[in-house]
């Protein structure tokens, strides 16, 4: 998914969030008063200036709506938010003398006001970089809850000449993908190569899937097997509009080779972008594609199942969740319990462990086959849902990679002062064993990873696996 488009699904997602703001903390309330957040009713107007009350309104929605914001200690967020004030003035070449951080007592509201009094006083000597200010401190606030589903969805623009499927960037995937290099880095392994090429830049330049990119920028994208920076180049966002140099090697031929990229627009090939996809393999097996739990995946994947078993009897079903970045808890429910009744899916717990349990839907009917799942670094939140109750209901086998580690818990969406929102989850995900999922993700029965000559000669083996175990 490119950057433009999870951008705009984070949109999608807050806005489609109907909630109402829990009331905050007691000692809270008096200093939160015309502070605190509340769900979008319609989408918001244009974003206007991030000043310092959006940073408060943002602190105290953070304090009375996400999970364990009760208790939260927020020095480390005023710390990181700081931070980041104090290296944007660095960067603009304008850095105040008196720009250090106040003292913090562990007092939540004496440490905003200590915050709120230094920032002014900062800005108040650059007014020229009020908004950008407000905007990084922002940014490194909400980053420094360190929680996958914590988001602050601001400044979302597409190219002007953009349309519905259209994709902007290099025009390339890898095995490294861009959610990853940016959140979860750490969990990459060498080599990277492309795995496929979706047109603009790298189709015009000839790259082809298994091609091995050993640098970016002149900078090795692993050292020592660990990820550097350099891989989130790869993944450029609307209106970043740099060219990134890559050096490849055709493990093939042999050859090696350098390119310029230039990010822009491209065509995507629209039924790669089918939510759900479907066909009938050659050995009879219904194969399934879900690219994300969205209002009505289940029950188009399981209507294409019903379509596809038409008339015979397959040996069972194949369902492919590789780069199934998530949506609705509820889809994914829904089908799991296609393969499975009178079960529980999974917790969401509150920071006390107060546990809602969520359990299968046994009003919908069971597919009654053997199933196997594909899965990848690309699987995350919902997927990762769906997945774990799978493999702890023992109601299929996975096949591929350990999944994201991102299913912090449902996010909500609040409405900020600037027109901006801010995604917060208010309890977190646990598996149908109680097992914690974020941050390490549900780890496959039959571990297939995909390689450069793989890509190269356009194999699956992860597919070509789930056959096999289907046909035992």
């Amino acid at each position: 998914m490119s950057a433009v488009r999870t951008a705009a699904a984070v949109l999608a997602l807050l806005l489609a969030a109907a909630c109402t703001a829990p009331t905050p903390p007691r000692e809270l309330a008096s200093r939160a008063a015309g502070t605190v957040c509340a769900a979008p009713q319609e989408p918001p107007g244009p974003e206007t200036a991030t000043t310092i009350d959006v940073v408060e309104q943002a602190y105290f929605c953070i304090l009375g709506n996400y999970y364990g914001g009760a208790t939260l200690d927020t020095r480390p967020l005023l710390r990181a938010a700081f931070a980041a004030l104090t290296q944007e003035l660095n960067r603009a070449g304008r850095d105040v003398p008196g720009a250090t951080m106040p003292a913090l007592t562990g007092d939540r509201a004496a440490d905003w006001a200590a915050f709120k009094a230094a920032f002014r006083a900062i800005t108040d000597q650059v007014p020229g970089l009020r908004d950008r200010l407000g905007v990084v401190t922002l940014e490194a606030m909400v980053a420094g809850l360190g929680d996958n589903h914590a988001v602050w969805a601001h400044d979302i623009v597409r190219h002007p000449d953009h349309y519905d499927g259209d994709g902007y960037g290099l025009g390339l995937l890898a095995n490294v993908s861009g959610a990853q290099a940016e959140g979860d880095p750490g969990a990459a392994v060498p080599p990277l190569f492309v795995t496929t090429v979706q047109g603009g830049a790298a189709r015009a330049a000839g790259l082809r899937p298994g091609d091995v990119i050993e640098s970016i920028d002149g900078s090795a994208p692993f050292i020592d097997g660990k990820p550097t920076p350099a891989i989130a180049a790869l993944y450029p966002r609307y209106p970043r509009a740099r060219p990134v140099r890559l050096r490849l090697l055709r493990q093939s031929t042999g050859r090696r080779w350098s390119v310029t990229l230039e990010p822009g627009l491209f065509q995507q090939d629209l039924t790669a972008l089918q939510m759900v996809r479907s066909r009938l393999l050659d050995d009879d097996i219904v194969y399934v594609r879900v690219r994300g739990f969205a209002s009505d995946s289940a029950d188009r994947a399981l209507q294409a199942i019903a379509r596809l078993r038409t008339g015979r009897t397959p040996a069972g079903v194949v369902l492919d969740l590789r780069g199934n970045g998530g949506g609705s808890p509820r889809e994914a429910i829904r089908l799991v319990s296609a393969f499975a009744h009178g079960a529980t899916t999974a917790y969401l717990c509150t920071a006390d462990d107060k546990c809602e349990t969520l359990r299968t839907d046994d009003t919908v009917a069971l597919v009654g086959l053997p199933l196997t799942v594909l899965i990848d670094r690309g699987c995350a939140s919902a997927c990762e849902h769906f997945s774990s109750a799978i493999k702890d209901l023992r109601a299929g086998l996975l096949v591929g990679t350990r999944t994201a580690g991102a299913v912090s818990g449902p996010a909500q969406g609040y409405l900020l002062r600037d027109n901006t929102l801010l995604a917060l989850p208010s309890r977190h995900h646990l598996g149908p064993d109680r097992e914690v999922v974020d941050r390490i993700g549900v780890p496959p029965d039959h571990h297939v990873p995909l390689t450069p000559e793989d890509a190269a000669a356009g194999r699956d083996p992860a597919l070509a696996k789930a056959l096999t175990l289907l046909h035992k």
